[in-house]
């Protein structure tokens, strides 16, 4: 999920989808460590920020007769996003979809390009509007907490996408939250890094240096997956990042110091785009790279047969349909779970087309399909 990070107070917040983190001292390590001193599997579990539990997308689901009950409360809703990406869209147009078989009304949508006052300000223009349930995604969870209180005071439903106002739970203050399966996405990327390396090779490992549950256990799942499954396969460098224009820098050196390596793991696609340019550079072909985030520059590269081996798409579709789902079950007082997971999708070179479908809803663009 690309969620690019916003400088200052929502740094640590949000890395953006564009879903959407790992750094601090857990997941980094020492450079040149080898995931592989460990062979014991590793768990597909992980936790929510408040140490939610996940529960599978499709046990998020409404009766018929439920949905009769939502549509006759004629209720409205309202978006308040921290961005407007591709990401963003495909989530709200699967919401709309969605909110349009439970008869709910949208009566406003907002972005707050990642300005945690300019998200405090939507939520005060979208609350003059009076909807019944708001969907939203924190820019900063700390502002967050105090922005969204008045919408929680008025007894507003808030379904959140991901990353919730600091101290807001399931339950209480929110309905729920609706997000990826984080250790599939880890465990994706390195199945896809491995075949493509033949599960042998030297990797760099580039994480997210920031304090951020999402990308944080994403970012450790790929590393475990990793060793585990590839023993063959050692990671000779590792180098967190906040800002994504220094992962160009980053992967420079890292190539510089270790002239053998083969492979590239990069938090998310956006970030990406530094060790792309790096490598071709360098005219390093042979680097192979993988990373979260189906976004058009990193596919195209993939199909024209660029460096880019592997990209894990975000159902952000589907992630719009759980949202909307529960934001039914707030309205009826149904008990939602505190913590729906989607399952993403693993897209190679052959599979990247079906993928974007899965991920937006549409056909991809005529790069992606490698006209």
């Amino acid at each position: 999920m690309n969620f690019r990070p916003r400088r200052g107070a929502a740094l640590g917040a949000l890395c953006a989808l564009t879903l959407l983190v790992s750094a601090c001292a857990g997941t980094g390590g020492n450079a040149a460590s080898n995931p592989s001193a460990s062979r014991s599997q590793p768990s597909l579990a992980f936790a929510g920020p408040n140490g939610e539990t996940p529960t599978a997308a499709d046990q998020l689901s409404l009766t018929p007769e439920e949905m009769v009950k939502v549509k006759a409360g004629n209720y409205t809703a309202a978006f308040v996003w921290h961005e407007e990406s591709a990401l963003v869209k495909a989530v709200e147009s699967g919401a709309r979809k969605q909110f349009e078989k439970l008869g709910i009304k949208v009566v406003a949508t907002t972005s707050a390009d990642f300005d945690a006052a300019k998200q405090a300000n939507n939520v005060q223009t979208v609350l003059a509007k009076n909807p019944n349930v708001i969907v939203t995604i924190a820019v900063d969870p700390v502002a967050a907490a105090a922005a969204f209180k008045p919408a929680v005071d008025k007894g507003t439903k808030l379904v959140v996408m991901t990353t919730p106002p600091k101290g807001y739970k399931a339950g209480q203050q929110i309905v729920g939250i609706v997000t990826n399966d984080l250790a599939a996405m880890g465990k994706a990327n390195a199945e896809m890094l491995g075949k493509a390396l033949g599960g042998k090779g030297k990797v760099g490992y580039m994480y997210h240096d920031a304090n951020f549950w999402f990308t944080n256990q994403r970012d450790k799942a790929f590393k475990d997956w990793l060793g585990y499954l590839y023993p063959n396969i050692q990671i000779v460098a590792e180098q967190g990042f906040s800002d994504p224009a220094r992962t160009e820098d980053i992967a420079n050196a890292m190539l510089t110091q270790h002239s053998d390596l083969n492979g590239m793991y990069v938090a998310w696609a956006t970030a990406a785009d530094g060790v792309l340019s790096a490598l071709r550079q360098q005219g390093r072909k042979d680097v192979k790279v993988v990373t979260n985030d189906l976004e058009a520059n990193q596919a195209a590269d993939m199909v024209k047969g660029g460096n880019i081996v592997g990209l894990v798409n975000n159902g952000s579709v589907r992630i719009g349909e759980g949202l909307a789902t529960m934001a039914g079950y707030g309205l009826i007082g149904k008990k939602a779970p505190e913590m729906v997971v989607g399952a993403p999708k693993a897209a190679t070179k052959d599979t990247v087309a079906d993928a974007w479908r899965d991920d937006y809803g549409q056909e991809p663009p005529a790069s992606v399909l490698g006209k």
